[in-house]
This record gives structure tokens, C-alpha cells and sequence, in this order.
């Protein structure tokens, strides 16, 4: 029971990371039409511009705070120089050239930060554990999944209650009758792509403490990030939510239960070599599955 109640957490804050992703993602996918495949290079830039002020501060919070600012004002600089005109160009282009940028900035990252990756440790009121009777988790992972939560509620009221998410809601659907109405469309795209930027930041300088810090980082990431909005929904902040914290689980559990029951099925040979196979195959068919059923994903945005 202590195994799978610490792999339900596991996955659990895994999905809240990669909500943080895909939040910011599905907003630029579903409101600007945009195919921004470079989303992965922000994440791996907040998380290497938190290590490096963590490396020389010594403070955790200032180092999340120069990760995402750092991250966004970067955002806005490439949007403005090298993505503002490819919003009229056809989707391949936009993949083409976003490809690049994930190159260029992979590079970027070695040439300033070296090949070796960069560690970070948390900090110390976060270092312990948490007891729950004869449980205990990391207390550190527990404030991941309390962030994403609290990103989450602060996302919902945005879109929800605020005049900038009436303006963002009213673009998803009738971009040309809100410009006509006088709203810097241009202005409004360039927000939301630093707003993704910063999600992207933040989960970067979340997950630096749990991993290492390393040029490409964003890469693998990106790809489940993908996975988690088309099955929540393109342009659905409420999917990608749920659809995070469904890819999360199904991940971890399957990694964490897949290998034993290959053996229970298998000879110990084969299910050595299908197990990991089949766990990582998991979030893929879950996700084939989902679309077969709702080809539009779980909450596909209104139109």
C-alpha cells in the first residue's frame, strides 16, 4: 500500500508538471493557431536560468523568479523578431522553423552553461518529508503538486472572470470581430505567448531539484505535452488538465506495475524486455483509445 500510494502521488505531480506545459501550449495552439513545437526550449530555459541565479544566490524563490521573467521577456523578444510573421505562413512552416529554434536554443544553452548538466537542490524548509500515519512522501514533491493546483485555479479565474480572459475567449472564437472592435490583436498574441512561456519556466524551475538540468531537456517533455492536449482538447484549459494528470498517472503506474505483470504472464526473459517496452507504450495507446472514442480529445474547446 505504501508503494502505490507514493506512485499515485508520483504521478499526481508529474501530471501537475506537465499541466504547466500544456497549459500555456493549448492556449497558443487553440487562440493563435500557432504550431509552436520550440514550447520545450522555454521549459528547459526557465529550469537553466533558475540554476544558475540558485547557484548564485542561494535562494530558491529568487531563482524561480528569474527563471520565468527571464523565460517571458525572452518569449517576447522571439515572438516579435522571428515568429510574429509566420502567423499568416502555413503550419509547416511554423514547424520548420520552431524546429530550428529548439536547435539553436539547445545549442545556446551549451555554449553558455557547458555540457555538463547543472544540479539544484531544494531548499531547505522543503527538504524533509511528510508523515501521513506510517506514510511518508517528500515534501518537496507535495509543494509541485500544490503549486500546479494553485496555477490551475489562477488560470481558471483569468480565462474565466477577468476582461483579459474575455478578450482571450472572444479571439479563440471571433479573432477578426475583436480587432475590429480595437484590441491589439497583436499585443494580445504576443501576451499569451509569454504567459505560455512562463508556465513552461515555471515547471523548468519546479522540476530542477528532481532532475538534471541539461541541454535538450525539453525535448522528451514536449512530446508528452503534445499527448496531454490532444487529449484534453486543443485550446481546452479544463482537458489539458485533466488529460495531465490522466497521462501522469498512467505513466507512473505503468512503469511502476507493468514489469511485474509481464512476469506473471511471461517468462522472466521475455517480461524483462516487454515490460519497460509496454509501460512506456501505455500513455500512446490510452491516448489512441481516447480518440477512437472523441476524435475532438475529453473537453474540446467550444467553437
Amino acid at each position: 500500500m505504501s508503494l502505490f500510494l507514493a506512485q499515485l502521488l508520483n504521478g499526481v505531480q508529474f501530471g501537475m508538471l506537465l499541466f504547466l506545459l500544456a497549459a500555456g501550449l493549448t492556449l497558443v495552439f487553440g487562440i493563435m493557431n500557432f504550431v509552436h513545437l520550440s514550447h520545450g526550449a522555454f521549459y528547459m530555459l526557465g529550469a537553466y536560468f533558475a540554476a544558475a541565479t540558485l547557484a548564485r544566490t542561494d535562494s530558491f524563490l529568487l531563482a524561480g523568479l528569474a527563471g520565468v521573467a527571464g523565460a517571458m521577456l525572452l518569449a517576447v523578444a522571439v515572438e516579435r523578431l522571428a515568429l510574429r510573421r509566420l502567423y499568416a505562413r502555413d503550419h509547416l512552416d511554423q514547424v520548420l522553423a520552431t524546429l530550428g529554434l529548439i536547435m539553436f536554443f539547445n545549442e545556446v544553452v551549451r555554449m553558455v552553461w557547458g555540457a555538463q548538466p547543472l544540479f539544484a537542490a531544494p531548499p531547505a524548509w522543503l527538504a524533509g518529508a511528510v508523515q501521513f500515519g506510517e506514510f511518508s512522501y517528500p515534501a518537496y514533491r507535495l509543494a509541485i503538486i500544490a503549486a500546479g493546483l494553485a496555477v490551475a485555479a489562477g488560470i481558471h479565474l483569468l480565462i474565466h472572470r477577468t476582461r483579459a480572459g474575455m478578450l482571450v475567449r472572444a479571439s479563440a472564437t471571433h479573432p477578426d470581430t475583436v480587432a475590429a472592435l480595437g484590441v491589439n490583436a497583436r499585443l494580445l498574441n504576443t501576451a499569451l505567448f509569454a504567459v505560455g512561456a512562463g508556465l513552461a519556466a515555471l515547471a523548468g524551475w519546479l522540476v530542477g531539484p528532481t532532475v538534471a538540468v541539461q541541454s535538450g531537456m525539453g525535448d522528451n517533455v514536449l512530446i508528452l505535452a503534445l499527448v496531454v492536449i490532444v487529449v484534453g482538447g486543443i485550446g481546452s484549459v479544463r482537458g489539458a488538465f485533466l488529460a495531465a494528470l490522466l497521462v501522469g498517472l498512467v505513466d507512473t503506474m505503468g512503469r511502476a506495475y507493468m514489469p511485474q505483470l509481464t512476469r506473471a504472464l511471461f517468462e522472466r526473459s521475455v517480461a524483462d524486455a516487454a515490460g519497460p517496452a509496454l509501460a512506456s507504450m501505455l500513455i500512446y495507446l490510452c491516448m489512441a483509445l481516447i480518440l477512437a472514442v472523441r476524435p475532438g480529445g475529453l473537453f474540446p474547446a467550444r467553437r
